[in-house]
């Protein structure tokens, strides 16, 4: 994975917002919301969660507040240097936690989702999906793009 690109030279993007996690995610074969580590919305795909709305935890906390983030959105990646791409590139939102130390996935405010172009989230969210789907379905989605 490389990090999304930069915005084309011809307008701004229009940039994300929180309701198109759902619209992209949604958009994506085979996925279903439900919920799972309890009752935290997920977006599945054969049942492997690749989107999840994480609950408020001590485990991660806000350094500009000292306080717990409350929206948190967990965004699974294929591997180590895919989930490296995102937190090291310095123009996007993307961090991880200890708590994550050695897990595909990055974190993400909802509140920031807006410093990313809505085209860049679907990137990152379609990667998600791909990382979880049946290998089929990959392959006959991105040959239909």
């Amino acid at each position: 994975m490389t990090a999304p690109g930069p915005p084309p030279a011809k307008g701004r993007p229009r940039r994300a917002r929180p309701s198109d996690l759902d619209e992209i995610a949604g958009s994506l074969p085979g996925t279903e919301l439900g919920v799972s580590w309890g009752d935290r919305p997920t977006w599945k795909v054969a049942g492997k969660g690749f989107i999840l709305r994480r609950e408020v935890r001590k485990d991660a906390i806000d350094p500009a507040t000292d306080q717990p983030y409350d929206d948190l959105i967990v965004i699974m990646t294929a591997d180590a240097a895919d989930k490296a791409v995102l937190v090291d590139d310095p123009r996007l939102p993307f961090f991880t936690i200890e708590h994550f130390h050695g897990f595909n996935a990055v974190l993400v405010q909802e509140s920031r989702l807006g410093e990313l172009g809505r085209d860049e989230l679907a990137e990152v969210i379609t990667e998600a999906w791909a990382a979880k789907a049946p290998k089929r379905v990959v392959k006959e989605f991105f040959e239909s793009q």
